[in-house]
């Protein structure tokens, strides 16, 4: 007898389950069901440029904290407008750019762009600012020994920080990491031909 009401508590229990889980499934996908912290469930997102609330200067829009490194991008290393700098620059980075075609089609545009309204289109230093007298000192020649000499990654350093002197500024932000190898092996395989 007692075997028999322990049999039929199981069944009684598995009776009570089974309705429950085939009463609980819901077959609207557009209403799940009950939602406990409907605030963290359905979110109402923010105008980029509305008003906030959540933060103290009400702007919905913040700048990124203090610091932030964009993703697959790191600090550049080097110290700008250092000898040391330009001198460890030079020894530790490699230019990764062969003379393919296709890389000195590039270099020269970018270099078109950024560089030959100062250090001439032959690379001479007779670019049309210094020719029109808009700059007071020639730019330092491209194609002669002194910067032909200099590792590439020290022409990098430059181009990324500036130079030492100050007369060029920092391009860093303006040229492209693979740009500015590319406008270096332009420099090496083209301009030091001409």
């Amino acid at each position: 007898m007692e075997v028999r009401k322990q049999y039929s508590k199981k069944w009684l229990f598995l009776l009570i389950f089974g309705i429950g889980l085939i009463s609980s499934c819901n077959h609207d996908r557009n209403h799940p069901g009950w939602a406990y912290m409907p605030d963290m469930y359905y979110s109402e997102p923010s105008d980029a440029y509305s008003e906030n609330t959540v933060f103290r200067d009400s702007v919905t829009n913040q700048m990124p904290v203090a610091g932030t490194i964009a993703r697959g991008f790191m600090p550049y290393p080097y110290k700008a407008r250092s000898a040391d700098g330009q001198t460890l620059a030079g020894i530790e980075l490699v230019n990764p750019m062969e003379a393919t075609p296709e890389n000195l089609s590039r270099g020269k545009n970018q270099y078109d762009i950024f560089c030959a309204s100062c250090h001439g289109i032959e690379g001479d230093g007779k670019g049309h600012l210094y020719t029109s007298k808009l700059f007071p000192v020639r730019p330092t020649p491209l194609i002669e020994d002194y910067v032909q000499a200099k590792p590439d990654g020290e022409i990098y350093h430059v181009i990324t920080t500036g130079s030492i002197s100050g007369l060029m500024g920092a391009h860093g932000s303006q040229i492209k990491r693979d740009d500015r190898w590319k406008i270096i092996t332009y420099i090496r395989t083209e301009l030091a031909k001409k």
